[in-house]
């Protein structure tokens, strides 16, 4: 079945969703990279749309600044290659674990809308309000990003700013405003003005962990909170096909043993509801869309902890063939929901 058509345009817009996930997330996702390009006819650097969420944004910033897919693996396994080379990718967090955070409250205005009108917040990023403020930084984030934007543009990394965003197609990078609760997505039309280091990191800064990004007097943190894929977006988004690609989700899942890996199953089976919901919206609207989510195999090798990055290799080695066997099962053998 080919791509429909869009009303008045040219070929079919395809959008890629790349959602939150740590930095185990990032892993999985790079793995499922070159099965996924493997179905499409251009890359996916060049597709029309591309929306990361926190560890996706990462992704999303290096596909548009013309990373390869075999330099992200690369750096995923801790090979130096290319503009990559000089950003090692174990410096970009600390460890499994954060620093205690500091005893000042997340964001007291939103604390506040919460208990004033609890109904005009979203429950997760209401929550996220209440968690202590936290002690890292993204500092090496930042910096990998704004040396890929140079790199993009042919430009030194040092001493030199490229245009504060992308070129390419469309790039939204989803972060929340930790003072209004809002969803941003920057890069979209009418969104506030950001640097592409600046909405990366910001999209990354989970509450507790790491400090809220400023930008242009507000304060922004890991657009996760609202939603791990934001894919209701593409709903007006003039999209004809999207392809979805889910850390937090999982469409099939294990049973582990361990205590606190069946709570993180319960949790992602919220997240995994709340993603469908979404798919099921944009297919009524006549979208075609493509889920991949990490199955059994990959669940194992994960743990509960998204954050810890001594399981890095593991999962991108076990994404690499689980999400190429996945893909590779014509549309009717794989999950009815993918």
């Amino acid at each position: 079945m080919g791509l429909r058509p869009v009303p008045g345009g040219g070929r079919p817009r395809v959008g890629l969703v790349l959602g939150a996930g740590g930095v185990l997330g990032a892993a999985w996702m790079t793995g499922a990279l070159p099965a996924l390009q493997q179905r499409l006819p251009r890359p996916l650097s060049e597709l029309d749309l591309i929306v990361g969420t926190s560890a996706g944004s990462v992704v999303a910033a290096a596909l548009r600044c013309g990373i390869s897919i075999d330099e992200i693996v690369a750096h995923q396994r801790g090979e130096g290659v290319g503009v990559l080379a000089d950003s090692a990718v174990t410096g970009l967090t600390r460890g499994p674990w954060p620093r205690l955070p500091r005893l000042r409250a997340g964001s007291p205005r939103l604390m506040l809308s919460t208990v004033l009108t609890p109904h005009r917040v979203h429950a997760g990023v209401g929550a996220s309000a209440w968690v202590l403020r936290g002690r890292e930084n993204h500092a090496p984030l930042r910096a990998m990003v704004h040396a890929l934007h140079c790199h993009a543009h042919g430009l030194p990394a040092v001493g030199t700013l490229p245009p504060d965003w992308v070129d390419g197609g469309q790039t939204w990078i989803v972060a929340v405003d930790y003072q209004s609760g809002r969803r941003v997505a920057f890069g979209r039309d009418g969104a506030p003005a950001a640097r592409l280091p600046d909405a990366v990191a910001a999209s990354c800064s989970i509450p507790g962990w790491y400090e809220p990004v400023v930008i242009g007097g507000r304060r922004y943190v890991d657009g996760g909170v609202r939603s791990p894929t934001s894919v209701g977006l593409l709903a007006r988004a003039g999209i004809a096909e999207a392809y979805v690609l889910a850390p937090m989700a999982s469409i099939v899942t294990d049973r582990p043993r361990k205590p606190y890996e069946r709570v993180e199953r319960q949790v992602r089976a919220l997240i995994t509801m709340t993603l469908l919901r979404e798919v099921r919206a944009l297919r009524a609207a006549g979208i075609r869309v493509t889920v991949l989510t990490p199955g059994p195999d990959d669940l194992a090798v994960m743990g509960a902890n998204l954050m810890d990055p001594r399981r890095r290799t593991a999962v991108l080695e076990t994404s690499l063939a689980t999400s190429a066997a996945t893909l590779a099962r014509p549309a009717r053998a794989r999950p009815a929901v993918a």
